[in-house]
């Protein structure tokens, strides 16, 4: 339960810094590092519901934008990039860039967690 609950919490998050802030787009890495500094998970679960919350935010968000503008950016940029002729593996491309930062900076979070508690843990007798 407290693995869906941050995944969706990193989603939220990343969503109202993007949309409510004049703050660069890496923003959301931020808020996925506070998140896993705040909530305490296993490493791989800390790097997998941030990777997932904001996967799966830009996919949604990457699909909206595609088809409201009949896949027109989409196709240029696949041509230029030269991935064939899908703008789902585009899309695809764009959630996964966003999930590794988003897991990166959780990870983060998470080593930062653990050492604040080695530095507030040791005795200097």
């Amino acid at each position: 339960m407290k693995f869906l609950v941050v995944t969706f919490l990193t989603a939220y998050l990343g969503y109202a810094i993007g949309v409510y802030t004049q703050m660069p787009w890496w923003s959301f890495a931020l808020s996925s590092a506070l998140i896993a500094l705040c909530v305490q998970q296993s490493k791989i679960s800390t790097f997998v519901s941030g990777f997932l919350g904001i996967f799966l935010l830009w996919i949604l968000l990457a699909f909206i934008r595609d088809v409201s503008n009949d896949h027109i950016l989409s196709q240029r940029v696949v041509s230029i990039l030269g991935i064939g002729s899908s703008s789902t593996l585009l899309i695809l491309i764009t959630g996964f860039l966003g999930g590794m930062v988003s897991g990166l900076a959780a990870i983060t979070g998470y080593h930062l967690r653990s050492s604040a508690k080695a530095i507030l843990s040791f005795n200097l007798e």
